[in-house]
């Protein structure tokens, strides 16, 4: 079985002491991950702050090639990096050549970012003065990625800092490091300069105390819970260390009745079961108006019960693993809860396979309490919550119930009434008719509990800029 190494100032390093990698799908072991104590992760914070001082001052086009030869590496071994992400994860392997599709592209759009971190220039107030605004890197990054979609969401960290001329410590989940591994020997192959861009894995606490603590971290980038972003601003603010937090989403999915019936079902499909209902932009609670609501239920249902739930290296599975049997637990605590508390249960809701498998067949509920636990939190899980409304101000209320506002979906004819909601939706990404809003060059992140500033786009690229005002006095 192999042992994978983490990345340390340009080095493949192997440690004695590891943790292993479950494939979900059957629950067995499938590698080793070494892992590294706070000392370790300490000398890499030590290292990249060594390396910025250098890679500070490459010039964007320069750092772009680097991002370029990297995406080149990894589209060479696309095939590779997809087996591994659904070895690990669980999600069927169509679904994680189209994360590796993102990835790609989300490298190449920060190569040519790279060459844009603009400043301005501002007209004087006063005779005899000019003003000029500039961008510097913030320095070393320290980026901490979740399992549910472990390369992209690493890589848009990653990418995005190194394009800004920051150096980056990579810390991705436990239970999915084999890709950030396979990531580490495409920035080693790319030629990227020592301490640039580096790897470490280990305990989660320890690990986020270094990056909290130490100094040289000027920044933090995390993507994952509500509730671990929670103790992250915690911890930051001893030391008024900025944070870019991506965290919990409760999404909404609003169908009126004009919808296009089969787009608002195919949409609905999409943003509910994609990646196993594992994305912290699915759809959780789908409202559907009164006079669409009946054919659009049977519909779904009976695309639900079509989906094919397998292991991800199966063909034509819809359906992975959840990430673990806890997590099957867990989702088949919410749907008893909204069962107890008057939901109707239209397909699924049980685990599938044997007892302790990590595996849930695809449900409906609908009728569903707002008290209910999955209409409170967002059940991680292929799980949809169905729910009708009358009127679009009542849409709208209960669309932003919630303390969350990561993404909203919603599907209209109505120009005008798609123009009314990309207002009133209390979300930081809203698709109109789309499933799948998330592109390379538009912003991606949350507002309320979801989270603080945005990923993608140009806007990602600043999050990891300082921001400097000159002012010239002139004679």
């Amino acid at each position: 079985m192999k042992t994978h190494p983490l990345y340390l100032n340009g080095q493949f390093v192997t440690t004695d002491k590891t943790i292993p990698v479950l494939n979900p799908a059957t629950g067995e072991t499938v590698a080793q991950m070494s892992v590294c104590n706070r000392s370790v992760v300490a000398q890499a914070l030590a290292d990249a702050h060594t390396a910025f001082q250098t890679w500070r001052h490459v010039v964007g086009k320069t750092r772009g090639d680097f991002l370029l030869k990297i995406a080149a590496e990894v589209e060479r071994r696309k095939d590779e990096f997809a087996r591994a992400i659904t070895e690990e994860n669980g999600k069927p392997l169509a679904q994680s050549a189209g994360e590796i599709g993102m990835t790609i592209d989300h490298l190449r759009w920060f190569a040519e970012e790279a060459r844009r971190s603009y400043g301005r220039t501002i007209p004087p107030q006063a005779d005899g003065k000019r003003h000029v605004v500039i961008k510097t890197p913030i320095g070393v990054v320290a980026a901490i990625s979740p399992w549910n979609f472990p390369l992209v969401l690493a890589v848009r960290k990653v990418a995005a800092a190194l394009a800004a001329g920051c150096t980056v410590v990579l810390k991705p989940a436990s239970a999915t490091p084999v890709c950030a591994v396979l990531f580490a020997e495409c920035v080693h192959a790319a030629g990227l300069p020592k301490g640039a861009f580096q790897l470490v894995a280990g305990s989660a606490a320890e690990i986020a105390a270094e990056f909290l603590e130490n100094p040289r971290c000027r920044k933090i980038t995390f993507t994952g819970s509500t509730e671990v972003g929670k103790k992250l601003i915690a911890g930051a603010a001893a030391h008024v260390k900025p944070l870019s937090l991506e965290l919990g989403g409760h999404s909404p999915v609003l169908i009126f009745d004009d919808a296009d019936l089969a787009k608002a079902v195919e949409g609905t499909m999409i943003a509910k079961y994609r990646n196993t209902g594992q994305s912290c932009i699915a759809a959780n609670r789908i409202y559907v108006q009164r006079g669409l609501a009946e054919k659009f239920i049977a519909t779904l249902v009976e695309r639900v019960k079509a989906l094919k739930v397998g292991a991800g290296t199966e063909a034509g599975v819809d359906i992975g693993p959840l990430i673990n049997a806890a997590a099957v637990d867990l989702a088949l605590k919410h749907i008893a809860d909204a069962q107890a508390k008057g939901a109707k249960l239209l397909c699924g809701g049980k685990r599938h396979g044997n007892a302790g498998s990590a595996f849930l067949e695809p449900t409906v509920l609908t009728g569903v309490p707002g008290a209910s636990l999955g209409m409170c939190d967002e059940t991680f899980a292929p799980v949809a919550y169905v729910n009708i409304f009358d009127t679009e101000a009542e849409a709208i209320e209960r669309a932003n119930d919630t303390s969350y506002g990561l993404a909203a979906y919603v599907f209209t004819r109505d120009l005008n009434r798609a123009f009314r909601l990309m207002d009133a939706l209390e979300a930081g990404m809203i698709g109109i008719n789309d499933a799948i809003p998330t592109t390379s060059n538009a912003p991606f992140g949350g507002v309320k509990q979801s989270g603080w500033g945005r990923e993608l786009g140009t806007e990602g690229m600043d999050a990891f800029l300082e921001t400097k005002h000159a002012s010239f006095v002139i004679s």
